[in-house]
């Protein structure tokens, strides 16, 4: 089996920071693009930043400047840093990521829990 699984979700100050972890297990050969979405409640999940396998990173503008995204590829894991938080990145954040499987050697998203971010002003 292959599971996501957030972390570091919680209450903070408009201003403040907060880190989420996302770490990857099961049967992974390599994990490609991983990435971090965001759900506010009735509104559309949107993409918030992905980092490839080689570290090239692309950011939302709504976050340009205040996220940060890496990865720690010998524990399989995702990181976002954010920095100076906003009422409006309020949300529940989502891992996701391409793992390939073993042995098939075949492609399969998948997509974590999630977890609660709120920011209050």
């Amino acid at each position: 089996q292959v599971q996501l699984v957030e972390s570091g979700g919680g209450l903070v100050q408009a201003g403040g920071s907060l880190r989420l972890s996302c770490a990857a297990s099961g049967s992974i050969f390599a994990i490609n693009t991983m990435a971090w979405y965001r759900q506010a409640p009735g509104k559309q999940r949107e993409l918030v930043a992905t980092i490839t396998r080689g570290g090239a990173r692309n950011y939302a503008d709504s976050v340009k400047g205040r996220f940060t995204i890496s990865r720690d590829n010998a524990k399989n894991t995702v990181y976002v840093q954010m920095n100076s938080l906003k009422p409006e990145d309020t949300a529940v954040y989502y891992c996701n990521a391409d793992c390939v499987i073993s042995p098939s050697f075949t492609l399969y998203n998948y997509w974590g829990q999630g977890t609660q971010v709120t920011v209050s002003s």
